[in-house]
C-alpha cells in the first residue's frame, strides 16, 4: 500500500479518532504485524501535539505460551507496578489507540478453565480503575492486517496480496480511500459522516421510543425496552472535559443502551462472533427479563457459555445497535471475522457493560446513578450480530404509536 495512502489513515486516527490535544500522552496497543504503520502512526502522534507516546506491544503465540506455563494464580495476580501503571493512567488520562490485527483463530486450543478464571479475577481488580477513567479520556480502535487475519479472508492469494487486499478493504470501510483505490480527503468524509449518524440520532430521540420489536426469517423474534433518560448516539463522542473523538474507524451505527432487566424473545446470529482469538458460530440466545437464559452454538458453544457467565452483569445487554445493509462494510462482500468491522456491517447487540454517556446530560449524573437508571454494568463489552436482510424492527413510543424503524434490513425513514 503506498505510504501516501498509509499517512493519510494514520494522520485520520490521531486527529479525528483520539483527537490528541498539545501535551497529551497516547498509548498504542498493537500486536507485531505492522510495525512500519506503527512507527507512521506515532510519529502523525506528535505532529498532532502528543508529549509522549507510549506503544505495547503483543503476539498471540506467545500469550498461548503464557496461559500453557502459568498457574492461575500467577496469571490473575496483578503486581504492584502493573497496578501503579493503571493509577497512572487515571492520574493522567493518556489517549489510547487499540490497533487490530490479530489471527481470528490465533487462541484455539488454549486452556479454557484458565483463561476464564484469571480474567474474571483480573477484570475485578482493573474495574475500579476502568470506572474512574469512565467517559474522561479519547480513545479509538482501529484496523491493520496481520498475515493469518489477511489469509483466513483471502485464503487463495499468496501473503503479500492478501495482506494488500485487506489493506484496501479496510482503508476502504475506513473513507480514506474509493472504490477505485483514489484517495479521498478522510477528515472531510468523517465531518459529513458524523453529520449523517447525528441526524438519525436525532431523528430516533424525537420518537421518544419506549421499546424496540425485531424480527427476521431467521427465527430472531426479540422486545427491548429503554430508559426513559437514554438516547442514541454514532459516530463522534465527546468525553466529559469536552474533548471530541471517533472511538471507532469504522463505524456505521447508532446506539443506545437499553434498560438492565427488560429484554424478551430469542435472537440468532448472523455473523460469527470472534471472542479471545476464537470464534462462536451459528449461535443462538433467549432473554428473559433482561437475561439471557438459553443459548447454543454449532461451533464455541463453551466459549459462548463462558462469555455470558463471566460476571453478574455479563448475562444482561449494554447496547443496541442498528446498522443498514447498506453500509460500506456489508457492501465490501466479506466477512472480516472481526467485531469492529463484522458489527457495521449489521444491527447488532451486546452483552455487558453499557454506556454512561448514551443518557442525557450524562455530565450531570454519577457513574453509580446512571447504573440506577438501568446502565448494565460488567466487566466485559462484547458485540454479537443479528442483523439480516429481511429484517424489520418496529418501535412502540411512550406516547402509544408504533413507528416502522427498520424494513428489509435498512433505514424505513
Amino acid at each position: 500500500m503506498q505510504k501516501t495512502i498509509l499517512k493519510k489513515y494514520a494522520k485520520l486516527i490521531a486527529e479525528k479518532g483520539v483527537n490528541i490535544k498539545k501535551g497529551q500522552d497516547v498509548m498504542i496497543y498493537c500486536d507485531l504485524d505492522q510495525p512500519e504503520f506503527v512507527k507512521m502512526l506515532v510519529r502523525e502522534c506528535y505532529n498532532s501535539g502528543a508529549r509522549k507516546v507510549n506503544v505495547e506491544w503483543s503476539y498471540q503465540p506467545l500469550e498461548k505460551v503464557h496461559y500453557r506455563y502459568r498457574t492461575i494464580k500467577t496469571l490473575s495476580t496483578m503486581e504492584d507496578w502493573q497496578k501503579a501503571k493503571w493509577q497512572h493512567q487515571v492520574d493522567t488520562l493518556p489517549c489510547k489507540i487499540y490497533l487490530l490485527s490479530e489471527d481470528p483463530d490465533g487462541l484455539a486450543g488454549i486452556d479454557q478453565h484458565k483463561m476464564s478464571v484469571s480474567k474474571q479475577r483480573l477484570f475485578k481488580i482493573i474495574k475500579p480503575y476502568r470506572d474512574a477513567m469512565e467517559s474522561r479520556y479519547q480513545w479509538c480502535i482501529a484496523g491493520v492486517p496481520g498475515k493469518a487475519w489477511a489469509k483466513k479472508l483471502f485464503p487463495g492469494l499468496r501473503s503479500g496480496a492478501a495482506i494488500e487486499k485487506l489493506w484496501q478493504k479496510i482503508l476502504l470501510t475506513s473513507r480514506v480511500i474509493d472504490e477505485d483505490g483514489n484517495l479521498l480527503d478522510p477528515v472531510k468524509e468523517w465531518d459529513e459522516h458524523n453529520k449523517d449518524l447525528s441526524d438519525r440520532c436525532d431523528y430516533l430521540n424525537g420518537l421518544e421510543i419506549e421499546s424496540l420489536h425485531y424480527t427476521s426469517g431467521n427465527g430472531t423474534d426479540f422486545t427491548v425496552w429503554m430508559i426513559p433518560e437514554a438516547r442514541f448516539a454514532g459516530g463522534s463522542e465527546k468525553t466529559l472535559s469536552g474533548n471530541v473523538f471517533n472511538p471507532n474507524i469504522p463505524t456505521e451505527e447508532c446506539f443506545i443502551s437499553p434498560m438492565k432487566g427488560k429484554a424478551e424473545g430469542i435472537v440468532f446470529s448472523t455473523k460469527p462472533l470472534s471472542y479471545d482469538g476464537q470464534l462462536i458460530e451459528d449461535f443462538s440466545i433467549r432473554f428473559h427479563e433482561g437475561k439471557a437464559v438459553e443459548w447454543h452454538a454449532k461451533k464455541g458453544e463453551a466459549l459462548l457459555t463462558r462469555l455470558i457467565n463471566m460476571d453478574e452483569g455479563s448475562a444482561y445487554l449494554g447496547e443496541c445497535a442498528l446498522v443498514p445493509k447498506s453500509s460500506p462494510i456489508n457492501k465490501s462482500g466479506i466477512l472480516f471475522y472481526n467485531t469492529l468491522y463484522d458489527e457495521n456491517a449489521a444491527c447488532h447487540l451486546a452483552l455487558g457493560m453499557g454506556f454512561p454517556d448514551t443518557i442525557k446530560d450524562f455530565e450531570k449524573y454519577t457513574l453509580e446513578e446512571c447504573r440506577k437508571m438501568g446502565i448494565n454494568d460488567s466487566v466485559i463489552h462484547e458485540d454479537f450480530m443479528i442483523g439480516s436482510d429481511d429484517m424489520e424492527i418496529t418501535a412502540a413510543t411512550r406516547d402509544g404509536r408504533k413507528v416502522q424503524i427498520f424494513k428489509n434490513g435498512t433505514w424505513a425513514f
